[in-house]
């Protein structure tokens, strides 16, 4: 279709948002957030403001929350950017976020998930614990709180975060350095409140009938935050590599330890109160006949390491094989995308769960942390053969086939093929990476090794594989096709962030201009993050 006048924008952002993005005039609204008079004692009060806060860290379809919701605030930003899947939707042609072209109503929903549902019920939270006297109440939520706003401050930068529970909203912005500095204090005390209680109570639960993840279980929760903890120390080790240390051996010398088999990660459970679907499944199935595909990155790195994950993460093509779709691609007839010839996701609409944090980024967290020379209880070899280990584990797979994987020393990632027949698209691959650890190989090496696995095991992930990618430069993602950013974003160095929403401009602005000082440049996609120094 080419590039969009800008005199139809208006109307075909209409057009989308009544087949894609449904319900967005509710988007500055609170319509997740519990309120005062639907509550009639503390208990349900203080629970059912935990249930929303965990209902909006990754969202989801539930009769509250819509996939059209987790589409344009992780499906269209970081799931693509990611390199895990590709947009095969028609809007625009192509000319959309994928080709970073920013649609103003796509990069709204995840600062307005944080800011309207988490932050809100958190607060209310707080307020009830203090008045009845139950630190580990204020604790857990607390920990989820972090979990979800790192989110958005990595999705944005700057975010009024600190200065939260002013009574106005009109709040300026604070830099990502100080939101980081925050969320590690919030999660110390936090984690030294639950170990302290768990170990008093150890088979004691909080909020036990509100918990979607753990039941309540206290240790498994101080597992999780420890894990939490060391994910930020290491997301902030090019910005200030000593405080990222400090708190990454806080996490690892904790006595009750991080997260370690799959019984302990954080994923949401189904259960007779909560009934959900990923909402992956209805995007790459329902909607349109599918908006999103495997991506060509995925498509090189398991093609290459001939990874048995592939079944698991995707479906075959027609012809046996597993192929992806390049980002930013402009495309004539969208059909060849969105039919047999191109991997879709193989997801269950009752089995695959939302996933916040697996075991296997867990052992790779340690991994490079012990590549740095950081006391993290053991060896980055024996840690990367763990999570590859974990992984296969967590995929329905075999530790055995885990080890013959990670022994292999001679498989790279493969050269990318537009098994569609559309032209153009073709190019090799971005790195030449083997899956078998190399005590002699440098660091750097080494680093990628670590990294490429973590993120094949985080699919799909999309927050988190952005994230590393932006951080370490790993794994090697294959640029765009097309760059519509007007020169706003590097095709090389790829997108960083995305823009503000367009509320902040409206309702915030004197706010929102001091988030873009602190950026330190214009509000763009190419402005890159606080601990984005690498």
């Amino acid at each position: 279709m080419g590039w969009i006048k800008l005199i139809a924008i208006s109307a075909l952002i209409i057009a989308l948002i009544a087949s894609c993005t449904k319900n967005f005039d509710k988007y500055n609204t609170n319509q997740n957030e519990a309120s005062e008079t639907m509550m009639g004692t503390d208990n349900l009060k203080t629970g059912s403001f935990f249930t929303q806060m965990q209902r909006n860290v990754v969202l989801f379809k539930d009769g509250t929350n819509l996939t059209s919701d987790y589409q344009v605030a992780q499906g269209l930003t970081s799931d693509v950017y990611s390199g895990y899947i590709a947009p095969t939707g028609t809007w625009y042609g192509g000319v959309h976020n994928g080709a970073y072209y920013f649609i103003i109503p796509w990069i709204e929903r995840t600062f307005t998930s944080g800011f309207a549902s988490v932050m809100p019920a958190w607060q209310e939270i707080v307020k009830a614990a203090r008045a009845q006297g139950l630190p580990q109440v204020e604790a857990l939520a607390t920990i989820v709180k972090v979990e979800a706003m790192h989110r958005v401050t990595d999705a944005y930068g700057p975010i009024p975060y600190n200065n939260y529970g002013t009574g106005t909203l009109q709040n300026n912005y604070n830099t990502q350095q100080d939101v980081y500095t925050k969320f590690l204090n919030e999660l110390d005390t936090s984690i030294n409140t639950l170990t302290a209680y768990a170990l008093a109570n150890p088979t004691a639960t909080v909020l036990k009938d509100f918990d979607y993840i753990y039941g309540g279980n206290v240790v498994n929760w101080v597992k999780f935050a420890n894990t939490l903890r060391l994910r930020l120390a290491m997301r902030i080790v090019y910005a200030n590599p000593t405080l990222a240390q400090a708190e990454a051996e806080k996490s690892t010398g904790n006595p009750i330890g991080l997260i370690g088999s799959i019984n302990d990660r954080a994923a949401l459970q189904r259960s007779s109160i909560l009934t959900y679907y990923h909402p992956l499944y209805e995007i790459a199935y329902s909607f349109n006949s599918g908006e999103a595909r495997m991506s060509a990155s995925m498509d090189s790195y398991l093609n290459g390491y001939a990874d048995p994950r592939r079944a698991a993460y995707f479906t075959k093509a027609d012809d046996g094989n597993y192929h992806g779709v390049r980002q930013g691609i402009l495309s004539t007839t969208w059909t060849p995308y969105t039919g047999t010839k191109i991997s879709n996701l193989n997801m269950s609409p009752s089995t695959t769960q939302i996933v916040w944090i697996t075991a296997a980024e867990s052992y790779f967290l340690r991994a490079e942390g012990a590549l740095r020379g950081w006391n993290m209880g053991g060896l980055a070899q024996d840690f990367y053969n763990q999570g590859i280990a974990a992984s296969f584990v967590e995929n329905g797979l075999q530790a055995s086939d885990a080890a013959v994987y990670a022994a292999n020393n001679s498989l790279v990632p493969a050269a990318f093929t537009d098994n569609s027949g559309q032209s153009g698209n073709n190019i090799t691959a971005q790195s030449t990476i083997k899956i078998a650890w190399n005590a002699a190989d440098n660091f750097e090496t080494n680093q990628e090794r670590i990294i490429t696995q973590k993120w094949i095991a985080m699919y799909p992930d999309g927050p988190e594989g952005w994230a590393e990618f932006r951080r370490t430069g790993y794994p090697k993602l294959f640029p765009v096709v097309n760059n519509s950013s007007n020169g706003t974003v590097s095709s090389s160095i790829q997108v960083r962030r995305i823009p503000y929403p367009q509320s902040e401009y409206n309702n915030n602005k004197a706010g929102v201009q001091t988030g873009v000082s602190a950026l330190g440049g214009p509000d763009g996609g190419g402005i890159k993050l606080w601990w984005d120094k690498k």
